[in-house]
C-alpha cells in the first residue's frame, strides 16, 4: 500500500541529518527507468531494483546528500537495454528515503515523490541515463468547479472503499482531510487498480482541473466493476445455499427411505449400470475403468456436475457395439452381380473389390471362425478420380455385397484434430470423435466406413487430422485405438475403410503410404451413354413420378446432351440434365398431353434450350498463332488454348494467364528455342530481333501450372513467326527441353478423354508415353489417332498446315475479299 504524505518535512533517514523540507531540485538528475509503474509526486512507495546499472545508479544516488532521482516510465516492453526512445517524456523527481538489500543481490527503496519533470535531453547514456530537466508542476485554478470536482471525486472513492476489500478505510479518512486538489488526485490515483497506460495519462496532464475529470472517470469504471463482482457472487453464494439445502433434504430423503426398507433413484440407477456393463461384452480394460467410474458416481450426489458427466461416460461405454458384429455374406458371384447392378464398366476396380472379397472368403474358410481370420483387412482401399465418376457410391456397394452396414465420414475441410479422435473428458461438451460416434450409431463393430473426401483434410492450431488417420488406416495399430474420450483401447481391426480423394498431391506422404490407390478416371461419351441409359434414366423416371415405359430415349438424346449441355468426366451433370427433360416431360404429362414421349435429339434441344458448349478448337485455331493443348485437373482433363501475338518492339516476351513458375520457365525454354531454331524455320531474324511477343493462356483467373505444355507454346510461336495455321483436330501435350526433346507428361488417359469429349480426333504425345495408352478405352482408340513425337520438330510438322495449303488459304481469303468488295461497289 503506497504512503501518502503532505508536504511537510520529513522524518531523517539514511543517516542525514538535514534533509529539507523542499529540496532544491538540479537542472540535471540521474534517470531510473520503472516498469509497469507509475510514480506521483506526493506519494511514497516501494521499489523492487534489480539491473546492473541501476544498482549501480542508486549506489552512487545514495552518496548524495540530497539522494534525489528522477522516476520515469517505460513506454514500450523493452526493459532490459531501455534508452531515450522507450522512456516516456514526462515523470516523477523523488528522493530516496530508505534502502535495504536483499541476499539475492536486489535493492529494495522508499522513495517519495517531489515534482513533476519533463526531460530536456539525456545527457549521458552509460554508466547510466541521465538527463536534462525542467520543472513541469500543475496549474491549479481553486474555482467552483475544481470544488465540485473534489467533492464527486471524494464520493465515488467513499463508494470504492465500501465495495472494495483492500481499501482501508483510514485511507478514506486521509482524502477527506485533504484540501489540495493535485493532492487528493494522486493519493486516489497511487491506490486504484489502473491500467499503466490511464496512469501515465493522468500523471501527463497540466491542468488538475483535467486531472479530476480524467480520475472521476475512472472510479466510475471501477466502482461498476466492483458491484458487478458483488451482484455475481452474491448469486453465487445463493446458489451455493441452494445445493446445500437440496442436499440436506436428500440426505434426509435417504434416511426415511432406508427406515421404510425402499431402495433410492440413485442406488437403482447403479445396479441398472452394473448390469449394463456386464453385459456389455466390453474387453478387460474397458470394464476395469466403467466399474471404477461406476464406484466414483455412486459416492455422488445426483446434483454434482461430475455426476453427470461419469453418467455420460458410462452411457457411451455400455452402448458401444464390442462385440457385436455382422455376419459377412461372402458370396463372390453375389458380389459380382451387386457391382455390375450398381456401377456399368470399371472392370479393374471391379476385379480388385472382389480379389479383396476372396481374399477375406478363404482366410475365413480355412482359419476357422476366429478373431484373427476376421480381422483381416489387407489394405486400404483408396479410390482416387474426378467428381461424378461414383468413387462413394462404389463404397456403398461394397458394404451392400458383404451385407454389412454402411458410414459415410466426410473429411472436406475438416481441421480439429479432435473430430477424429474425440475430446478429453476434462473439458466441458466433451464427446467422442466421429468414427466412434458413428461405429455406435451402426449399431455394428465391423460395418463398411467410407472416408470421404480424404484429399482436402486441412491442419492448423488445432492439430492434423491426417495425422490422426495414420492410427486409424493402420491394420498394425488400429486394433488398440484409444479415443481421448473413452480412453480405453477399442478395436477398428474389422471395420472395413475405404478412402476416396479427387487428387492425391494434398494427401501427406506418410498416409498414402498406407493406402493402396485405384484409379478412376472420366467416362468416354459411349460409356455415360450406357450408365444413363442402365442408371441414370430410370433413376430420374423413378424420382420424378414417370413410369419407364411413359418416355423412350434413343442413343442421339443422350449424346445431344453429354456433347452440347455438359463436359464433366463424370455423369454428375448428365443426371441432372436429364432430371431437367424428365421434369418438363411429366409438366407436359400432368397438362393433358398423352405419354408417351419419343426423346430425341430435337425434342432435347427444344426442351434445354441453347447449347451450353460447342466444338471452339476449329474457331480458334482459324488464326495463326494459336495452338491445343491438354491439361490434367483434378476434377479430370480438359483443353486449354495458347495465343500468341506479336507487336513492334525489341525482343520482349510477356506471359499471362495467372501461371505457375514452372510454366513460365516452360514458355521461356519453347521461346528461347524457337529462337534458336529461327534459320531453320524460314524465320526472317529480323522479324524476332523488332517484335515484342505476348503469350497468353485464357480463363485468367484460374491458376496453372507444370511442364506439360511446353510443346504447345512452342508449337503456337512457330505458328505465329510462320504464319501457319495450327490444324483444328489436334491438341498435343508434353514438356520441351533447350535442346528440343519431348519429355514424358503425366494424366495421359485424363487428357486423352478431355480430346475426345472436345471432339478432337488427333492427340500428339511424347514417345516414352507409349505405354500409356493401353489403359485408354478401346472406344478411344478406335476413335482417335495418336502422334508420338520424340523432338518438337516432329510436332510441329504434324501440327501445322503446310506451307502450300497456306498459300492456297491466303488466296482463297483475298479472292473472297476483293468479291465482297465488288459486290459492295455495285
Amino acid at each position: 500500500m503506497p504512503i501518502f504524505k503532505k508536504n511537510q518535512p520529513e522524518e531523517k533517514e539514511m543517516n542525514d541529518p538535514e534533509a529539507e523540507t523542499t529540496p532544491i531540485i538540479p537542472e540535471e538528475l540521474p534517470i531510473l527507468p520503472l516498469k509497469g509503474v507509475v510514480v506521483y509526486p506526493l506519494t511514497v512507495l516501494p521499489l523492487n531494483v534489480g539491473q546492473a546499472r541501476s544498482l549501480r545508479l542508486v549506489d552512487d544516488v545514495v552518496k548524495e546528500p540530497n539522494r534525489l532521482i528522477g522516476l520515469v516510465t517505460i513506454k514500450s516492453d523493452k526493459f532490459e537495454d531501455a534508452g531515450p526512445d522507450d522512456l516516456h517524456p514526462v515523470g516523477t523527481a523523488a528522493i530516496i528515503h530508505r534502502m535495504l538489500r536483499a541476499p539475492d543481490g536486489t535493492v529494495r527503496l522508499i522513495v517519495q515523490g517531489i515534482e513533476r519533470i519533463r526531460i530536456q535531453e539525456f545527457s549521458a547514456l552509460e554508466p547510466y541515463l541521465k538527463a536534462k530537466i525542467e520543472l513541469a508542476p500543475e496549474t491549479i485554478n481553486k474555482d467552483v468547479q475544481v470544488e465540485a470536482l473534489m467533492r464527486n471525486t471524494v464520493e465515488l472513492f467513499r463508494k470504492l472503499v465500501n465495495l472494495s476489500q483492500t481499501l482501508p478505510e483510514e485511507l478514506l479518512m486521509a482524502a477527506l482531510n485533504v484540501e489540495d486538489p493535485r493532492q487528493l488526485v494522486y493519493m486516489i490515483a497511487a491506490s486504484l487498480r489502473i491500467e499503466l497506460k490511464d496512469a501515465q495519462e493522468l500523471l501527463e496532464l497540466d491542468d488538475v482541473e483535467a486531472k479530476l475529470v480524467k480520475l472521476d472517470a475512472l472510479l466510475i469504471k471501477e466502482v461498476d466493476v466492483l458491484e458487478l463482482g458483488k451482484k455475481i457472487s452474491g448469486q453465487a453464494q445463493a446458489e451455493i445455499e441452494k445445493n446445500q439445502r437440496e442436499y440436506i433434504l436428500r440426505e434426509q430423503m435417504k434416511q426415511i427411505q432406508k427406515e421404510l426398507g425402499e431402495s433410492n433413484e440413485q442406488e437403482a440407477e447403479g445396479k441398472a449400470y452394473d448390469k449394463k456393463i456386464a453385459e456389455a461384452g466390453m474387453s478387460v480394460e474397458a470394464e476395469k475403468e466403467a466399474r471404477r467410474e461406476l464406484e466414483r458416481m455412486k459416492t455422488m450426489p445426483p446434483a454434482a456436475a461430475e455426476y453427470h458427466v461419469i453418467k455420460t461416460y458410462l452411457d457411451w461405454l455400455v452402448d458401444l457395439p464390442w462385440n457385436n458384429i455382422t455376419q459377412d455374406n461372402l458370396d463372390i458371384p453375389n458380389a459380382r452381380k451387386i457391382l455390375d447392378e450398381d456401377h456399368y464398366d470399371l472392370k479393374e476396380i471391379k476385379e480388385r473389390i472382389l480379389e479383396y472379397l476372396a481374399v477375406r472368403k478363404l482366410r475365413a474358410e480355412r482359419g476357422g471362425d476366429t478373431e484373427e481370420a476376421r480381422a483381416y483387412r489387407g489394405s486400404i482401399l483408396t479410390l482416387v478420380g474426378p467428381p461424378g465418376v461414383g468413387k462413394t457410391s462404389l463404397g456403398q456397394s461394397i458394404a451392400r455385397a458383404l451385407g454389412r452396414k454402411f458410414i459415410r465420414m466426410s473429411l472436406g475441410g475438416m481441421h480439429d484434430e479432435a473430430e477424429i479422435r474425440g475430446h478429453r473428458r476434462t473439458y466441458i461438451g466433451a464427446m467422442p470423435g466421429r468414427l466412434i460416434q458413428s461405429i455406435k450409431r451402426a449399431g455394428t463393430k465391423n460395418p463398411v466406413i467410407i472416408l470421404d473426401e480424404v484429399d482436402k483434410v486441412g491442419a492448423d492450431y488445432r492439430g492434423d487430422p491426417s495425422s490422426a488417420l495414420l492410427e486409424v488406416l493402420d491394420p498394425a495399430q488400429n486394433k488398440t485405438f484409444r479415443d481421448h474420450y473413452l480412453d480405453v483401447d477399442f478395436d477398428l481391426s474389422q471395420v472395413i475403410f475405404i478412402c476416396t480423394a479427387n487428387t492425391l498431391e494434398t494427401i501427406s506422404p506418410p498416409l498414402r503410404d498406407r493406402m493402396e490407390i485405384l484409379t478412376l478416371s472420366g467416362y468416354t461419351d459411349y460409356e455415360k451413354t450406357q450408365i444413363a441409359k442402365g442408371y441414370l434414366i430410370p433413376r430420374q423416371l423413378q424420382e420424378n413420378g414417370l413410369k419407364i415405359e411413359e418416355a423412350t430415349w434413343d442413343d442421339d438424346a443422350i449424346r445431344a446432351i453429354i456433347r452440347d449441355y455438359t463436359r464433366e468426366a463424370g455423369v454428375r451433370s448428365l443426371e441432372r440434365e436429364i432430371g431437367r427433360v424428365i421434369r418438363k416431360l411429366a409438366t407436359k404429362l400432368a397438362e393433358g398431353t398423352a405419354a408417351p414421349f419419343d426423346v430425341t435429339a430435337k425434342l432435347t434441344r427444344q426442351l434445354l434450350g441453347k447449347a451450353r458448349f460447342y466444338n471452339e478448337a476449329r474457331e480458334r485455331t482459324e488464326t495463326p498463332g494459336v495452338a491445343t493443348g491438354l491439361a490434367w485437373t483434378p476434377v479430370g482433363g480438359d483443353i486449354l488454348f495458347i495465343e500468341a501475338t506479336r507487336m513492334p518492339g525489341s525482343k520482349g516476351f510477356l506471359v499471362t494467364g495467372q501461371l505457375g513458375d514452372v510454366m513460365r520457365e516452360s514458355a521461356q525454354a519453347a521461346f528461347s528455342y524457337v529462337r534458336s531454331k529461327s534459320q531453320e524455320l524460314g524465320i526472317d531474324p529480323e522479324v524476332i530481333e523488332k517484335s515484342d511477343v505476348h503469350l497468353h493462356i485464357p480463363e485468367g483467373a484460374t491458376r496453372k501450372d507444370g511442364p506439360s505444355a511446353g510443346v504447345t507454346m512452342a508449337t503456337a510461336l512457330v505458328s505465329l513467326f510462320t504464319n501457319r495455321r495450327v490444324k483444328d483436330n489436334i491438341a498435343m501435350t508434353g514438356e520441351i527441353t533447350l535442346r528440343g526433346r519431348v519429355l514424358p507428361v503425366g494424366g495421359i488417359k485424363e487428357k486423352a478423354l478431355a480430346a475426345h469429349r472436345a471432339g478432337l480426333d488427333t492427340v500428339i504425345l511424347p514417345c516414352r508415353n507409349e505405354r500409356d495408352l493401353e489403359e485408354l478405352p478401346d472406344e478411344i482408340r478406335k476413335d482417335m489417332t495418336f502422334i508420338l513425337a520424340e523432338r518438337v520438330e516432329e510436332v510441329w510438322d504434324a501440327a501445322l498446315e503446310p506451307k502450300a495449303a497456306l498459300r492456297d488459304m491466303n488466296r482463297r481469303e483475298r479472292e473472297l475479299s476483293v468479291s465482297h468488295t465488288l459486290e459492295h461497289v455495285n
